[in-house]
This record gives C-alpha cells, structure tokens and sequence, in this order.
C-alpha cells in the first residue's frame, strides 16, 4: 500500500497525462486516485466522445445562467419548472442552493414553483441577508398570487436561522408558511437525504408557527 501510494504522487511518464490527472482532482469529491482512473477512461475513448465531453462542459460554463425569477438553473430568462404552466403558481419551495431543487425534483412528490436563495444567513461566515436572494423573494410574495410558501431549509442553526428571518418577514403578508417535516436529521443536507425520506418531509410539512412551540 505504501508503494501504491507513493507512486500515485509521483508523475507520470506523461506530463498531459499528469496535467489532466490534476485538473480533474479539483472537482468535488474527487481524489487523485478517482482523478487518475478518469484521466485513463478518457484516454481511452474515441476522439469524437471526447469533443463532445469537452464542449459540452464548455457550453455548460459558456450559456448557462440563473432564471431571473427563481434563481435555479437555467438555459433561458426563464427555467423550465418557472415556465411550465401545469406547475401550482400559487406554492413556492425556498430552498438554500440548486442541488435542493435537483434533491426534491427528483422524489417527484412536489409540483409546485422553487426561489433559490443562494446559501443561508451565517454570520460566523459573514453572510447575511442582503447577501442571499432574499429581497426577491419578498418582492414575489407581494406581487405573485402565492398562497403557500414552503421552507425547505436544512436543519442547522444556520438554516433554522434563516427560516426564522424569513418567516418574521412574511408572517404580516398573511400567507400560509409551512416548513418540510424533520424527517431529514439535523444537521443533514437535503442533497444527501433519500428520495423516500425528503419525499414525505414535504408532503407531511407543518405549518412553521407550530414548530416555534416545540
């Protein structure tokens, strides 16, 4: 094993070899042995894939943008869960980044609208309200005929804060404020929660108020 992992930190005989090795080591989660196992697929696939590969990454970091509505992901001014008519107007899920969008889509137990706030009100880290999408989710709540808005939030203190903040906010604009059920741990993201689990956390949500008293 010592010998594996000294030769692992080694170069290779190939310095573009050891340049993509690197490259694909700055991804997320990604260690230099995953990175060398990627570097050979790679290696090995036609010439054509590759190009693909690559301009599609390229494309991804090129065009896409934020809906100007929501926040999430888009390819145009509008996502596609924002334009697309058979989604219930009148409910909006508040959520920290895009992955929980990805996370919730994916249990297909919701078929409401999204806002993307951006991250969480953290002030160890420096981050506070008027660094998140706050302000525009106001606006939509004033403007939009919403009747619902869900805090789906992590359960941290950082993310119990931030949907404390918003819930003083909006509780004067009389609309129904329910929070996902603690099915998730504390603690947890919801990125990581199971389909299952994050699945019945918003369809047996509670109204917000009545987790002030428990």
């Amino acid at each position: 094993m010592l010998l594996l992992s000294l030769w692992m930190h080694e170069p290779s005989s190939s310095r573009l070899f050891d340049e993509a090795v690197e490259a694909l080591a700055g991804l997320p989660g990604v260690g230099r042995k995953t990175a060398m196992r990627l570097a050979l697929f790679v290696l090995n696939q036609d010439e054509a894939w590759v190009r693909q590969f690559s301009a599609s990454v390229l494309k991804l970091r090129e065009e896409a943008r934020f809906c100007r509505k929501c926040f999430n992901l888009s390819d145009e001014a509008l996502c596609r869960i924002c334009s697309n008519p058979s989604r219930k107007q009148e409910m909006v899920c508040v959520v920290e980044d895009i992955r929980d969008v990805l996370a919730i889509e994916s249990t297909h137990q919701y078929h409401g609208l999204y806002h993307v706030l951006g991250g969480r009100i953290s002030p160890m880290d420096g981050v506070g309200p008027s660094d998140l999408n706050l302000e525009a989710l106001l606006a939509r709540c004033r403007e939009e005929e919403l009747k619902e808005v869900i805090l789906a939030l992590s359960p941290t203190m950082e993310g119990d804060t931030t949907g404390f903040y918003i819930y003083r906010k909006l509780e004067p604009m009389g609309l129904e404020i329910s929070t996902i059920a603690r099915g998730v741990g504390f603690g947890d993201a919801l990125e990581y929660a199971d389909e299952l689990t994050l699945g019945r956390s918003i369809q047996f949500r509670l109204p917000f108020a009545q987790t002030l008293r428990t």
